[in-house]
């Protein structure tokens, strides 16, 4: 089942490169995604999988049920973002023949790419080996660079090369960290393992401390920079600006939890070997300080993908801080990890939405959506409540469980400071987004947009409110096996 869910995204994507029809390639991709979230809910009972090298526990389930489900929401709005570019911009055969079977290359590279991302984030998920984990997270960033550069304008241009160099040396950080992994099992009261997580937990007490702690330390930013952990997260808010929105939904919703991965094994070894309070603490730290440096962008911020951006890197700091606090924390986490990924999503889509019709990213240039476009508008306006962390949205009990946790660890210092940076995150966003949706519109584009650019915005926003009010019994099961793997209680 598993190897099914890897291969089927990565054979769509090389038909999708061979295919001479826009509409048979977009309806590849709504298929692949339907097939990728049925295969996904199939695989909860039973996934099968390689021993040692692939299998989905629950941590792992967690993260590829939300890639599937964000994936198939990003599948529709991508046939009505599609058609619309194609209207926009003709195909084009600068170097090849228009009748040839690679005509209008960009969008067979743009699906073909989203396909391979798919492909390559299931891998991640799936990976019980952190040689395989390392490789799947490294494909993540080849699949994604031609797609922040579909525009192709300067900007796209340096926001590519800003995210391809800036997350190769976070990668080459992180297998030096798995490199510092494997020296820790050569120390001679070692059995001799192999670089499977279940060996590496199987002989957690015998690993060498001293090399332990140092490939956690590269670990978490190694895998800390594909995440967005503030100070490594430079190329994160230029990659999600000048990407197409679909793109920059699958990056916050997805890529970043993908990578926050590499860290969790990490420290799933870690508390196997005795050393939980040492990873934790790094944790909570790299936590508070991506918070109060998206805390201090935000509040200057006037583009509002990059305001969002921002706030991927804020609720970044949150994920990493719950997992590090323990007790409640870890099922925190889980659960935010879940309710940001689906919110961050329908943000970002609203964004490409409010973007076609004002043609600016500027906050102060968009006013009035709820007169020009109620339905975007409205739903901007809910997303904003939803990011925010307000009830009843799934935000809201997340934050409350990790500060719960932190009020019962005894660390009263680390929750005042957090509660301080979630008040001064709600008032940079509320101030410009309250703004965009009310007042007297100025100059508009409006196009006739697809239903197919709201719907999946709509259901995101459903089910983010959803997650506050009610949660199903399996999906609670998952997250409470996904805490414990993490250290909860």
């Amino acid at each position: 089942m598993i190897s099914l869910l890897i291969a089927i995204p990565a054979i769509a994507a090389l038909a999708a490169v061979l295919m001479k029809s826009h509409l048979w390639r977009r309806r590849l991709i709504m298929g692949t995604a339907l097939l990728h979230l049925f295969l996904t809910l199939a695989a909860m009972g039973d996934g099968g999988g390689i021993e040692g090298w692939l299998g989905l526990d629950g941590i792992g389930f967690v993260f590829l049920g939300i890639t599937s489900i964000l994936f198939l929401a990003a599948a529709v709005y991508a046939t009505g973002y599609l058609a619309a570019e194609e209207e926009k911009h003709p195909p084009r055969s600068d170097f090849i023949e228009s009748k040839t079977v690679f005509a209008n290359m960009p969008e067979a590279i743009f699906t073909a790419c989203l396909l391979l991302f798919l492909s390559t984030l299931t891998l991640a998920c799936a990976a019980q080996n952190f040689g395989l984990l390392w490789v799947a997270i490294e494909a993540t960033t080849l699949a994604t660079t031609p797609l922040i550069y579909y525009h192709r304008h300067h900007r796209s241009l340096e926001a590519a090369w800003k995210y391809l160099l800036v997350s190769s040396v976070g990668i080459a950080l992180a297998l030096l960290g798995t490199m510092f992994l494997a020296v820790s099992a050569m120390h001679p009261d070692s059995v001799e393992v192999s670089m499977s997580l279940a060996d590496f937990l199987q002989a957690a007490p015998r690993l060498d401390t001293m090399w332990l702690k140092g490939a956690f330390i590269f670990l978490l930013i190694g895998y800390g920079t594909k995440m967005g952990l503030a100070p490594m997260h430079a190329w994160l808010p230029d990659a999600h600006s000048e990407s197409p929105s679909i793109v920059s939904a699958l990056l916050s919703g997805a890529q970043l939890n993908c990578a926050f991965l590499g860290i969790a094994r990490g420290l799933q070894v870690c508390s196997a070997a005795g050393q939980a309070p040492f990873a934790r603490e790094l944790l909570i730290w790299f936590g508070i300080v991506s918070m109060a440096v998206a805390a201090v962008f935000i509040l200057a911020q006037t583009d509002y993908k990059r305001m969002l951006a921002y706030s991927s890197v804020e609720h970044m700091g949150i994920l990493a801080l719950g997992t590090g606090l323990g007790g409640a924390g870890p099922f925190g986490a889980m659960l935010h990890a879940v309710s940001h990924s689906i919110t961050k999503g329908m943000l970002f889509m609203l964004a490409g939405n409010i973007l076609a019709i004002y043609k600016s990213k500027s906050a102060h240039e968009v006013a009035g959506i709820l007169k020009i476009s109620p339905v975007n508008g409205g739903l901007w306006l809910a997303g904003l409540f939803a990011i925010a962390g307000s009830p009843p949205f799934g935000l809201f009990i997340s934050e409350i469980t990790i500060l719960r946790a932190a009020l019962e660890g005894g660390r009263t210092a680390v929750a005042a400071l957090y509660l301080i940076l979630l008040a001064l995150v709600f008032i940079g966003m509320a101030s410009p987004m309250l703004a965009m949706v009310s007042g007297q519109p100025g100059k508009t584009h409006p196009e006739n947009r697809s239903p197919a650019t709201i719907i999946p915005v709509a259901v995101l926003a459903g089910l983010a409110l959803l997650l506050g009010l009610w949660l199903p019994g399996p999906l609670l099961h998952i997250l409470h096996e996904a805490g414990r793997l993490l250290g909860g209680s």
